[in-house]
């Protein structure tokens, strides 16, 4: 059955394959982001573009109601727009953790707000939040991202409750390691934020192996996210979430099984030693 969908966060990356892939499947795909250039050629597969800021109120009601007066509905939102900023909690300004948290949470709940009645009154709908396993265990230096999305976590459990009795599903996707350039970005903001303070021969160190990382074979392919994007979308009866690539099951089960002294030293350690380089 064709489906009207609303992707934000698809200027690239995840967003930019799952919006293509779920447009080449039938559906009518509106792909929302905030660089119009990087999404032009989704219109080859019959993907309509809008300009999207998620910390911006008017742009996000302008983009529901581009998608109502050309389709009368909205059967999936997927929210997908979101960046991570790793530093140690006294280094990242309080500008940058509130710019985290508006656009990877309240811009996330905000798009859930505006939807919801409409698929109340549609009788049915489907909400796809990209969380992280980072919503579920805590890395060195990633405290404000982690702070996004154990809140994404949160705010879906809440809302898939509160709408069951609606017909309208709510779902998560929880990828581990996946091989984007978010790893580089996050690392980079890491050695930014931590350069002439006390935590920087430690951090240095973290954000080398960061980008050793993601050089690396280690990581699972972009696919396996937009693939469970899909199932998410297309199965009658999805899972409430769907954890997927690079150790994602490994370091959850970890987080749960260890005593929490064990896991905080045993992160740190991760922390101080330097990966192998690759040739």
């Amino acid at each position: 059955m064709k489906k009207v969908i609303l992707i934000t966060g698809a200027s690239s990356g995840i967003g930019y394959d799952t919006a293509l892939a779920l447009a080449r499947q039938g559906h009518k795909v509106f792909a929302a982001a905030r660089r119009m250039e990087k999404m032009e050629p989704l219109h080859e597969a019959g993907v309509v573009t809008i300009r999207m800021d998620v910390t911006d109120e008017t742009l996000m009601a302008e983009g529901i109601k581009t998608v109502m007066d050309a389709e009368g509905r909205i059967d999936v939102l997927i929210n997908n727009a979101g960046y991570g900023y790793f530093g140690a909690i006294e280094n990242v300004s309080m500008e940058e953790a509130r710019r985290q948290l508006e656009v990877n949470v309240f811009g996330l709940a905000r798009l859930c707000q505006l939807v919801l009645p409409i698929m109340r009154q549609q009788g049915s709908g489907r909400i796809i939040n990209t969380s992280s396993v980072a919503g579920k265990s805590v890395l060195y230096y990633g405290g404000w991202y982690h702070v996004t999305k154990y809140s994404v976590e949160a705010f879906s459990d809440a809302l898939r409750i509160e709408m069951k009795p609606f017909g309208i599903d709510v779902v998560m996707i929880e990828p581990g390691g996946i091989k984007t350039e978010w790893g580089h970005i996050a690392a980079d903001h890491l050695a930014e934020s931590s350069r002439g303070t006390a935590y920087e021969p430690t951090a240095l160190v973290e954000a080398t192996n960061f980008h050793w990382m993601y050089d690396s074979n280690l990581l699972s392919k972009p696919s396996v996210v937009t693939k469970a994007m899909c199932k998410a979308v297309n199965s009658r009866r999805p899972k409430p979430r769907y954890r997927i690539g690079a150790f994602s099951g490994t370091i959850v089960f970890f987080h749960w099984l260890l005593p929490t002294r064990w896991w905080d030293a045993i992160v740190r350690q991760l922390g101080k030693v330097r990966a192998v380089p690759l040739d």
